[in-house]
This record gives C-alpha cells, sequence and structure tokens, in this order.
C-alpha cells in the first residue's frame, strides 16, 4: 500500500513539474497550411482547467483571383462569368471551445466545437449581349460586363477533432485532422451602371442574371437603366481539412 501511495505522488509531483517547465495557460498560433492559400489566420487559446480550453481565431484572404477556381465553377452554373476576373476576398471570426483527452493542459486529441461569423467580398465579372434599336442598317450586337460587387455573411456552427503537443518549453505543433460546420448565409452584390442603360441593355442582363444558378442558394435580381441588384441567401457549410499550426507559449 505505502508502494502505491508512494507512485501515486510521485506521479502527481512529476505532473506538477511538467506544468511548471511547459509555462502559462496561454498560447498564440499561426496557422502555416493557409498561407498557401493568402488566408492568414492568428489564433489566441487560454486554457481553463486540465481538460478544457477556449479560444478566439481571426482569418483574413485580402480579395483577389480564386484561389481555386474550379471548386467555384462547380456550383456556379453559367458560361457567362468571366472565372479569370472572378474576385474573392473573406474574413472570419471564429470562437471556440476544446475538450482535452490528455493529462496536461492544452495538449493531446482534442475535440472542438466552434462558432464561426465570416464575410466573403466578391466581384463577380458577367457578360451580356444586345442588340441596340433605331437603326436603318443592321445593328450589331454589343457585349458588355456588368461587374457585381458585394458581400456574402455567413454564421456556422461546426466541430473538428485534433491534435496539440508541446515540441520545446514554449513552442507548440496543433494539427486538425478533419471537421466541418453548417448554417445560413445571405448579403447583395450590386452593379453601377456608368451610364444609362438602354432597354435592350436591361432586358439581356435581367436574362443573364435569372439564368444564373449557384446551388443551394436563392437569388432574386432586379435591373433597371441604373445598374443590377443580387440578392442571395441561403444554407451554407464548410469542410475543415488537415492543418497546421505553430504557437508561442506564456
Amino acid at each position: 500500500m505505502k508502494k502505491i501511495c508512494l507512485f501515486l505522488a510521485l506521479l502527481v509531483t512529476l505532473q506538477v513539474h511538467a506544468q511548471k517547465l511547459i509555462g502559462g495557460n496561454n498560447i498564440i498560433k499561426g496557422n502555416l497550411t493557409s498561407f498557401a492559400l493568402k488566408n492568414y489566420q492568428l489564433t489566441y487559446e487560454r486554457s481553463l482547467n486540465h481538460f478544457m480550453s477556449v479560444s478566439a481565431s481571426y482569418r483574413y484572404m485580402p480579395k483577389g483571383s480564386l484561389p481555386i477556381k474550379s471548386i467555384v465553377e462547380k456550383y456556379i452554373d453559367n458560361s457567362a462569368i468571366n472565372y479569370d476576373l472572378f474576385q474573392m476576398g473573406n474574413n472570419a471570426l471564429t470562437f471556440e471551445s476544446r475538450f482535452y483527452l490528455g493529462l496536461q493542459k492544452m495538449s493531446g486529441f482534442y475535440i472542438a466545437p466552434y462558432l464561426r461569423f465570416a464575410d466573403f467580398d466578391l466581384g463577380v465579372p458577367i457578360a451580356y449581349t444586345y442588340t441596340p434599336e433605331g437603326s436603318f442598317i443592321a445593328p450589331t450586337p454589343i457585349t458588355k460586363t456588368a461587374d457585381l460587387n458585394g458581400v456574402i455573411k455567413s454564421t456556422s456552427y461546426g466541430a473538428y477533432i485534433g491534435l496539440q503537443k508541446q515540441l520545446l518549453t514554449k513552442l507548440v505543433l496543433d494539427i486538425w485532422f478533419i471537421g466541418g460546420h453548417f448554417g445560413s448565409s445571405n448579403g447583395s452584390l450590386n452593379f453601377i451602371a456608368p451610364e444609362k442603360l438602354p432597354t435592350p441593355a436591361i432586358d439581356a442582363l435581367q436574362k443573364v442574371l435569372d439564368d444564373t444558378k449557384v446551388n443551394p442558394f436563392e437569388i432574386k435580381s432586379k435591373v433597371n437603366q441604373n445598374g443590377a441588384t443580387a440578392d442571395m441567401k441561403g444554407p451554407w457549410a464548410g469542410f475543415r481539412g488537415l492543418g497546421i499550426s505553430l504557437g508561442l507559449r506564456f
């Protein structure tokens, strides 16, 4: 019995000593894998006890060309869109709780439910063709581009699993394995015409917008002589795949 008590006391002593060596209850981390997509993410994590922590992270991607054009083409059915000139940027704020399965604070395998608020800044160039009216000679069709710009906002809930390990006294490695989120979104894209649109142009652009299908979103568009508006709403979902972050513990 004494040997068992001594053994347990030794384990507790080693655990306390290890915690002192590891450091404080805070970690600041940067996501390395997102850099390839020009996506920058910073996370602050705070330990509540040996098995639970909370964190807040901010992600920012400056507006630019599509990082993975084939994915967008898969969900938007309209050949009038010029995907080479399609612009997208985003930012997101994520609040997260982590439940660790290890014995040390903020270390080991974990399950992490989270809430995410995201804004997607879009620039969508749509070509439309119309034939001018009022000419005695057979008129030549005119093709122009309407640049629709605006923001889509989403709110989603999700969870993922991962592993966090202490590499050195202050250095932390965080690996996300798999997860995802689901929620809702809404927003509006607008086109301001540089000059008043003639009736044939209004009709042509309205038809192009009416024919645009973005699965699984609902789109309501309206065109007048001053430009166009496309309101969007629908479900929102995302996949959280393999990710690697490095952090500093303090």
